[in-house]
């Protein structure tokens, strides 16, 4: 007998059609976007395996050592098509725009070779240099070359220059990279506020006084934000100018090398918020007009500008920007050994109007209208570069929009990356908060709108992160408890309605979050303790005060203040996912609701969480059907003492079962479910 073998059907990029039906009309759409990235990949380098070799320009471009005829030296090279003279100036030469003239290749690429025999005792590590760049399309001007590993600032002028950084004793590292998480748990944090003092932090005292909580307080990963070097600090990160450049406010590249080292010998997996979607104006430490143009690396014209952001936009169809920006995925994994990305602004880059405004109501507007198809391009290839580099990387969309496939494979016509963040969590959580009473929250709509979210997608699930605590807006703690918190949070204040509310709520939004929000959680730096106020960088509207630039510690560390009871039921929450695998389990099933009881009872993998969000009434003796035919004991109390609460229910406690069907179970236990508490079951 002959057994007839099919060939196994070659991807098309219509994979996702498998897991949501709806797509199916779109199947020329996705196969579509799966076809552009082959081809723009064939274009580029000829297959994905020579795609990293294509994104390792850092090695070629900038300032690096080699050789030229035999002799040793330094290549200075830069792409800079629409200028009609170039000339590398700086110390070295005493800033002599006429002594080192580059060469043009036909191709726009710029090339000066230094050799040692001339220049080893005037190029030294630590110089500054510019490129000086003539063109026909505007004055001669003096650059930051586009891809210097270091920028620093006159402290008199803030006048911008590169570094010439080769430092004699090359960083040596001292721990590997943690392996890869199930489930990340990711502690979003800014290097320049995260000291207690009126200033900006650097990079050495956060590896000496922050690292070390961050690893005590149960996170896996830390995502760090304004790594790459940006003028203007009140920007948060977000208006880049060297993107291979770690920012010299926080210190050296070795001191973030240390840094990154630290965390990998505590189990810490490194995330860097990578700004892609736009870049700085600036034209004295940015690439705006580089070469005189306009359209040199981003747009022309109105196009080149983003309405909202004040800031350029990449032309991601330009052979030279994909190589720019994908080596710079690259290189951020190679030369600092980090473990991922949060791609920043990804709806901005995915859409013609960037999102503003637009209905995401149907496929037609993720697959058919109005797309950046050049950007979604770039989006595939750099997750295929960040995967190759080190398949262990995490990557993560910022995207608003819910973009189709966005977190899945790119085989399947998805986008590529890991992870999704779920956006429309906290957007949600604010608007209860500012719009309803606590009797009128509706527990059915909580429950959907946390696990709403596409099949097959993992997605990061958060309360809050850093956008909700900017000023003009609040965290939630400070929702909750406002004012109150300056004078209200000793635990010799006695007992206070707001106060008691705020750590309730505090905790059960928390919990509900993280219990069904994703495959991975998010927190931002202090919030877990219910940091007080916003985030405010130093500016002239607040007459360049660091008063809320920073976090004050002192606050979660001092034991009779109620902030280091919220601390340490995150800290418990961590724990749940770390033993019991929490974020990565399934399924995720409803068990029970009441809406005027405000009642909530649901279950993940072996996990059944009761929640009571009633003002007032507790519940004795509440009956509510068993998933499984065997008792229950409590593993998690938002109320015990050690976490700020009342300790009404003993810690352990077992629910025995019953024979006794409810809610269509044919088993059952009766609890005691407090007001504003809930209880994390495990069957005994």
């Amino acid at each position: 007998m002959t057994v007839l073998r099919t060939r196994k059907q070659e991807p098309d990029g219509t994979g996702l059609i498998e897991l949501d039906p709806w797509l199916k009309p779109y199947a020329d759409a996705l196969r579509w976007r799966y076809n552009r990235y082959q081809e723009t990949l064939e274009r580029l380098c000829g297959d994905a395996g020579r795609l990293l070799d294509f994104s390792r320009a850092y090695e070629y471009f900038g300032l690096n050592r080699g050789e030229c005829d035999g002799k040793p030296g330094v290549w200075y090279r830069e792409w800079a098509p629409g200028a009609e003279r170039l000339s590398l100036v700086g110390d070295f030469n005493d800033w002599n725009r006429d002594a080192n003239l580059m060469t043009r290749d036909e191709h726009g690429i710029w090339s000066l070779f230094l050799p040692d025999d001339a220049y080893a005792e005037r190029l030294v590590h630590g110089n500054r240099v510019k490129v000086h760049v003539r063109s026909h399309h505007m004055e001669p001007m003096d650059r930051v070359p586009a891809y210097i590993r270091r920028v620093v600032y006159d402290p008199r002028t803030y006048d911008p220059a590169g570094q010439y950084w080769n430092p004699p004793t090359p960083y040596e590292w001292k721990h590997k990279s943690p392996d890869a998480v199930r489930a990340p748990r990711i502690y979003e944090a800014h290097v320049g506020m995260a000291t207690q003092e009126y200033r900006v932090g650097t990079f050495r005292e956060f590896t000496a006084q922050v690292l070390p909580r961050i690893a005590r307080s149960g996170y896996n990963c830390v995502q760090l934000m304004a790594i790459m070097e940006h003028p203007y600090y009140a920007s948060f990160g977000y208006q880049v100018s060297s993107f291979f450049a770690v920012s010299s406010r926080f210190g050296t590249p070795e001191d973030f090398k240390a840094l990154v080292d630290a965390a990998h010998g505590m189990g810490l997996r490194v995330l860097l918020d990578l700004i892609h979607s736009h870049a700085v104006k600036n034209l004295h430490d940015g690439l705006n007009r580089f070469d005189g143009t306009d359209f040199q690396y981003f747009h022309a014209g109105a196009r080149g500008q983003h309405p909202a952001w004040d800031s350029c936009l990449f032309d991601y169809s330009k052979w030279e920007v994909l190589r720019f920006l994908l080596s710079n995925v690259h290189y951020w994994l190679a030369e600092y050994h980090l473990d991922g990305f949060r791609f920043d602004g990804v709806t901005s880059m995915m859409y013609l109007d960037h999102g503003l405004g637009r209905d995401f109501t149907s496929y037609d507007n993720y697959l058919r209208f109005g797309l950046d198809t050049d950007a979604i391009t770039y989006l595939q290839l750099a997750n295929q570069v960040a995967h190759t580099a080190n398949p262990r990387t995490i990557t993560i969309a910022e995207d608003v929009s819910g973009m189709v496939g966005i977190a899945r494979p790119i085989d399947e016509g998805g986008i590529g990356f890991d992870y999704r963040l779920a956006m429309g969590i906290p957007d949600y959580w604010i608007k209860i908060l500012k719009e309803r009473r606590d009797e009128d929250w509706h527990l059915g709509e909580i429950y959907h709108t946390m696990i709403n979210r596409r099949v097959g997608e993992r997605h990061i699930a958060y309360a809050e992160c850093h956008d909700q605590a900017l000023v003009g807006d609040k965290t939630i703690a400070f929702r909750l408890m406002d004012a109150d918190m300056y004078w209200l949070m000793s635990k010799g204040s006695g007992t206070n309605v707001v106060i008691e509310r705020g750590m309730a709520l505090h905790k059960m939004i928390r919990l509900i979050t993280f219990a069904l929000g994703g495959e991975g959680y998010l927190n931002f730096m202090g919030n877990e303790f219910g940091h007080p106020e916003w985030i405010d960088f130093p500016r002239e509207g607040n007459d360049f005060s660091y008063k809320y630039a920073r976090r004050q510690w002192s606050l979660v560390d001092d034991p009779l203040l109620r902030y280091r009871d919220l601390a340490a039921f995150d800290l418990a929450m961590q724990d749940l996912d770390e033993m019991h695998r929490l974020l990565s389990a399934s399924p995720v099933e409803l068990l029970h609701v009441h809406e005027d009881r405000k009642l909530l009872i649901f279950r993940r993998g072996p996990m059944v969480f009761v929640f009571n969000f009633h003002p007032t009434q507790s519940q004795a003796d509440y009956r509510f059907g068993l998933p499984e035919p065997r008792s229950y004991r409590m593993i998690l109390n938002t109320d015990d003492f050690w976490f700020g609460g009342h300790g009404l229910v003993n810690p352990g406690q077992t629910y025995p079962v019953q024979t006794v069907p409810a809610d269509d179970r044919r088993q059952s236990a009766q609890i005691y479910i407090p007001a504003r508490t809930a209880q994390v079951l495990l069957p005994c």
